[in-house]
């Protein structure tokens, strides 16, 4: 049987056999994993922020470029229309030529509204992105590389390509 007095000293030495937690070592844990939760929440905005960005940035370029195909068809009517202005003779039909020399006017203040404009050419170096060389020929007022005629306007919308300029370049003699 046992005592009562034995009682309490039995409790202290039940309480000190039990393990001894270490309070810094799982406040440390807690703290990492503290750490690296707020890390993951960081990048986690920081992925969100640069798809909301990216988002805006294709909106953006969406509704700038949508009207690329449409433009490019116009671009046909626009060649016709110079086409038919030097296919008239030099004398007589002076109302049809300022009829289609307005329309061509008015066509072309159509496209510098919507951003649209020729890409330069005549004196420029031959630029691969904006030109695309078609003939090569010798001449002697200029150097190799430049280009020399235009065979077909280029244009641009904003700062795209619709379609390069068809031009002859100057080569070396010889």
């Amino acid at each position: 049987m046992t005592d009562i007095n034995d009682a309490p000293e039995m409790a202290e030495d039940e309480t000190s056999a039990a393990p001894e937690v270490n309070y810094a070592e799982e406040l440390l844990a807690r703290d990492q994993e503290i750490a690296d939760l707020k890390d993951r929440l960081l990048r986690q905005a920081a992925e969100t922020e640069n798809t909301r960005r990216r988002l805006e940035r294709d909106k953006a370029d969406t509704a700038a470029y949508a009207m690329t195909g449409f433009a490019r068809d116009l671009l046909a009517v626009a060649d016709n229309l110079r086409r038919a202005v030097a296919a008239l003779p030099a004398e007589g039909f002076d109302g049809v030529r300022a009829g289609i020399e307005a329309t061509e006017r008015e066509l072309t203040a159509i496209f510098g509204r919507h951003g649209i404009s020729k890409v330069e050419t005549l004196g420029q170096k031959l630029d691969p992105n904006r030109h695309q060389a078609m003939l090569e020929v010798e001449h002697e007022s200029h150097e190799p590389g430049a280009i020399v005629d235009e065979l077909q306007a280029g244009y641009v919308i904003k700062d795209r390509l619709l379609r390069p300029a068809l031009v002859s370049v100057a080569k070396a003699k010889g």
